[in-house]
């Protein structure tokens, strides 16, 4: 688990280190410019990040299944070698993504507007700078969501109802606590994660990419990033102690 929370903490360097610099320049002034490569590009880094950690929770919902349904056979599974294929395979498919939405965007002709009302260069608002046609662009975005957020979410839906149903079937209190202790984090991550990026991507509407769509981006690019950290640490026993021998050696 600690391997999988070490690319998720890659994921959410590479997200803010994409988003948060020009995010404070807007704030700061107002506003700021950038060339359209660096917009397309921009995008392709968060649409990396994104995609991959998808991939990644899915992997560490598999993991959090075979902890809790399959305790027997999780040490045998969750190997090292395991672990490194899982973590390539996340980066390679995260890659592939990239480089096609790259592709894609890059081969628009661009006429429009060159003002976009949005903290970041999302996927929408490039899409409404361009004067070509963008429905086959549009097809492929709905094809990739489909592969990229909706099968993965719903592989770590059926894990958690194998999980809840286990846990249920434990007899004693504290046995079923330390059960739900164990998937808490990865749980909290996920809500929070997928929440607002099926609201922003699988329902958009105009009036909700103006105004709605803003706040739930900072949800995923900014306060997830930010709480995952402490969600992963705030029960964490070697966190705790690490945190002591700190005190201790200011004392």
């Amino acid at each position: 688990m600690y391997f999988f929370i070490t690319q998720l903490s890659l994921f959410d360097i590479i997200l803010t280190t994409d988003i948060l610099p020009n995010l404070l320049y807007i704030i700061l002034h107002d506003g700021c410019t950038m060339s359209l490569a660096g917009c397309i590009i921009q995008f392709s880094l968060f649409a990396n990040a994104e995609v991959s950690e998808c991939f990644l929770l899915t992997v560490m919902s598999y993991d959090r299944y075979l902890a809790i349904c399959k305790p027997l056979h999780y040490n045998c599974t969750i190997n090292q070698a395991f672990c490194i294929k899982s973590v390539i395979l996340v980066w390679l498919l995260g890659f592939k993504i990239m480089l096609l939405d790259s592709i894609s965007l890059g081969s628009l002709y661009y006429c429009g507007p060159s003002i976009i009302d949005h903290f970041f260069c999302d996927f929408q608002p490039i899409l409404e700078l361009s004067c070509s046609d963008t429905s086959w662009i549009q097809i492929q975005a709905i094809v990739i969501v489909f592969f990229c957020v909706i099968i993965p979410f719903v592989i770590i839906v059926i894990s958690y109802i194998y999980i809840v149903l286990t846990i249920l079937k434990i007899k004693s209190i504290t046995g079923r606590q330390k059960a739900f202790r164990t998937c808490s984090s990865h749980l909290t991550t996920v809500c929070i994660f997928y929440g607002s990026l099926i609201i922003v991507y699988l329902f958009p509407t105009k009036g909700q990419l103006d105004i709605l769509s803003k706040v739930l981006s900072l949800s995923y690019t900014v306060m997830t990033p930010l709480l995952n950290p402490l969600i992963y640490t705030y029960r964490n026993k070697d966190f705790k102690n690490a945190i002591k021998k700190i005190k201790l050696c200011f004392k």
